[in-house]
Formats: C-alpha cells, structure tokens, sequence
C-alpha cells in the first residue's frame, strides 16, 4: 500500500503539473472563441450520453430501477435532471468541467465524512492514510478543473454533482464498516474514471484533454487500491492490509481484484451537462 501510496502521489504531480501553463493558453482560447455556444454534433454526442444514462436508470429493460437498485423518488429526480434543457449558451468544454468538478466536490465530501467516522478515523492506519491522501487528491481535481474552467469563460462549479448528491447522502446514513465506506468510495472512482473516460475525446481543447487523461489515471489507481482492499477486507485480518505486508499470506484475488475489466467501459459516465451551471 505504501508503493501504491507513493505512486498515486507521482501520478497526481505528473496530471497537475501543466496547469499552470496551461490557464494562459485557455484564456487565449477563450478569447478566440468568445461564448460561441456548443456545435449541434457536440450537443448530440452528451445528449446520447444522457439517453444512456437514462435507459441504465430504468427506462429500458435492465435498468437499475427495474432490478431495484433505484428508488423511485430517487429516480424520477434523477429522469428530472437528465432531461432539461442543454444550456444553449455554454461550450461543452465548459461544461464537462463543471461536471468534473461535482463529482470531484462529492468525492471530498464523501471521504471526509468517512474520515470523521470513528472505525476509520480509529481503525486500519493504512485504510485510514489512502482516504486522507485520496481526499487531498480530489481536491486538486476540483480546483485544477474550476481553474480550467473560469479560464474558458465559465462558472466555476463548487458544488457536488446535482443528481449523486442525494444517493450518496442517503448511502453515507449507513455506513456501519470500514467495508460500507471502501464500496462506496468505489462507487465514486468508477464514476469519476468512466466519466472521464467518456468525455475526454469530445474536448476541443486539447491541453484541457490532456489534463483530465491524466487525472482519469489517478483516479483509475485509486479505483484499483479500493477494488483490492474491498476483496481483503472480508478475511477480518488486519495483517493483509499493512504496511509491510507478508505477500504469501494474501489470497489470489488480492493479485487480480484491483483490474476486473481488461479494458474499461464507462457504465458509469455522468452525461456531460450533469454538473454544468450557468
């Protein structure tokens, strides 16, 4: 954990390291092209994505309403979000960061209550450093995508995302183990990492693309560390999970469980206007 620790960090220094050159860059752009409203192909490219998300809500057979994992109010608050309008004067650059910056304002949120619960805040060191550590990371996140953000004319966002929020306070009420935290802080990395995923080949600016592919890495790590500590945890043996740890005594899903997808699908891409505010 320690080595994943460290290079979590490297990986982190390594997506941020550009920004600050890049903010001058994006006013250029800003000023290039003013308050020039998303191309009709762009508006298209997240409104397929909002249908997607929809049909994955229920809409469709299969969805998470129909196998239950959605409750009803919940889901017609969500339907409620994903169908209003685009907001016509807003650049999609613009607003696939403001919705980078809701999930990663959520992601904040979410560890640091975890970190004020007294079997995290008490418990396992290691479980303990990854949240404070990841916490700090997503922050940069939120504040490297406001930068990028007010930088291309738009409204930092710094708030969490609209349509998580209200699942993810409702999932916090029940957090019980240290196992209820690390399942839904996975909830929230593959959602930032599909996510992003999704949008990075519908930026225009091509630094800011740059920038949220390696932002995506971190939070593809951290998704990883989660995954494999998820898998540990049930043994009820606080030795898998130390620093060092004795490799020979880890089960085999320890070596497999952090990558479950060869290559990753975004199943759980927010629409790109999800987060956007005007």
């Amino acid at each position: 954990m320690t080595v994943l620790i460290d290079e979590s960090q490297d990986m982190q220094a390594d997506a941020l390291r550009g920004l600050d050159d890049n903010l001058a860059d994006l006013r250029d752009l800003r000023a290039d092209r003013g308050h020039t409203p998303a191309e009709p192909e762009e508006v298209e490219a997240f409104l397929e994505s909002r249908r997607g998300v929809l049909r994955r809500l229920g809409l469709t057979g299969g969805g998470l309403a129909t196998r239950g994992l959605v409750g009803g109010g919940i889901a017609a608050a969500l339907v409620g979000a994903l169908t209003k309008p685009v907001f016509a004067d807003s650049s999609l650059d613009v607003m696939m960061l403001q919705t980078a910056s809701s999930l990663e304002h959520l992601a904040v949120a979410t560890y640091g209550a975890a970190l004020g619960l007294p079997f995290i805040s008490g418990g396992n060191a290691v479980i303990k450093t990854f949240a404070m550590t990841t916490m700090d990371q997503h922050n940069q996140h939120k504040m490297a995508f406001q930068a990028q953000t007010t930088a291309l004319g738009g409204k930092a966002q710094d708030s969490d995302d609209p349509a998580l929020a209200p699942m993810v306070a409702t999932a916090k009420a029940k957090l019980m183990t240290p196992l209820d935290v690390v399942q839904l802080a996975t909830l929230l990395e593959y959602t930032a990492r599909d996510t992003y995923l999704a949008d990075v080949s519908m930026f225009s600016d091509k630094k800011s693309q740059m920038i949220m592919s390696t932002v995506m890495g971190v939070e593809t790590q951290h998704l990883a560390t989660l995954l494999a500590v998820a898998a540990l945890l049930p043994a009820n043996d606080p030795t898998l999970i130390a620093i060092p740890v004795d490799a020979s005594k880890l089960p085999a899903a320890a070596g497999s469980a952090g990558f479950p997808d060869a290559i990753p699908n975004t199943q759980h891409a927010r629409p790109a206007q999800e987060g956007a505010v005007s």
